[in-house]
């Protein structure tokens, strides 16, 4: 009862503090087989550059979890403090794999502006948009290079249209979306103006990109200083842990289950208040679905 009655004043704790901060969380019900708006997690692996299923993931992070649960287990003596680091442990993957796959995505975005200029030359030179997309598949700038390398199939089975929705979709996101939206224009409705508007958009792209990196630079030390701040204590803890009889034995105890429970959603919410305060808002998606993550 008391462990129950720690975990709901944590929970309640976490509520508030996530109605002060303005960090709701919103709990929806999905009926079997249906999923919301954004790439399937399958999707999204494969942005993050990982060949596996879902399934293949969630079971390693799963894995990860239970070797650590157990190893710290061992060396603290609780299975309560070992929780944490379990958890954590479980979580890193998706976390390490969730930044890999902004990066990969952001390189994209950073590439646009020399990709518009290399589409705009090519389609001068060889006539059509189509064969300057071809041409950006075989030599554009790396990261564009790779997003466009199914594209001379696609659009030869489909068509450039439906290519360019494919690959618009795998790369969910805004600014994607607004060239990739002018690119399908351009075949359909002709490339004169698609032409001079992309000459335009890629200097708002760069003027984008310029302002985004110092606004992420001078977060980073504030958001390296939150972390630290939630694995240190636990860190110790764990070392007390190891070294004391007489921590052992309490974290053994059910005061000892509380006092974890209700740090580490103490801890918890501390960290989603800091990237809340810390997170720069981003251009929603109006020409595809919302990006999504596997949970």
């Amino acid at each position: 009862m008391r462990a129950l009655g720690a975990i709901l004043a944590g929970t309640a704790v976490y509520l508030v503090v996530a109605h002060l901060t303005g960090y709701h969380v919103n709990v929806r019900l999905r009926l079997p087989g249906r999923r919301r708006g954004g790439p399937s997690p399958a999707v999204w692996l494969l942005q993050a550059g990982l060949e596996v299923t879902p399934g293949q993931f969630h079971a390693v992070r799963a894995g990860l979890g239970f070797v650590v649960l157990i190893v710290v287990w061992g060396l603290a003596g609780s299975v309560f403090v070992a929780a944490v680091p379990a958890l954590v442990a479980a979580w890193l993957p998706r976390a390490y794999f969730a930044r890999r796959r902004a990066d990969r995505l952001g390189e994209v975005v950073r590439a646009w502006p020399d990709g518009i200029r290399h589409v705009i030359a090519t389609a001068r030179a060889r006539g059509t948009v189509h064969q300057a997309l071809v041409e950006l598949a075989r030599s554009g700038p790396r990261p564009l290079a790779e997003a466009f390398e199914r594209y001379p199939v696609l659009a030869t089975m489909a068509g450039p249209v439906a290519a360019l929705e494919t690959i618009r979709e795998e790369l969910a996101d805004a600014t994607s979306d607004a060239v990739i939206e002018i690119l399908i224009c351009a075949q359909e409705q002709g490339q004169v103006l698609a032409i001079k508007i992309l000459r335009d958009l890629a200097g708002e792209v760069s003027e984008d990109l310029k302002a985004l990196e110092e606004i992420e630079s001078a977060g980073l030390e504030r958001k390296i200083d939150s972390r630290l701040t939630f694995v240190i204590p636990w860190l110790l803890l764990v070392a007390l842990c190891v070294t004391s009889e007489a921590y052992r034995g309490f974290y053994r105890s059910a005061g000892g289950a509380i006092v974890v429970v209700v740090c580490g959603v103490m801890s918890v919410a501390g960290v989603a208040v800091v990237d809340r305060m810390g997170r720069l808002p981003r251009p929603r998606r109006v020409l595809g679905a919302a990006a999504g993550e596997p949970r």
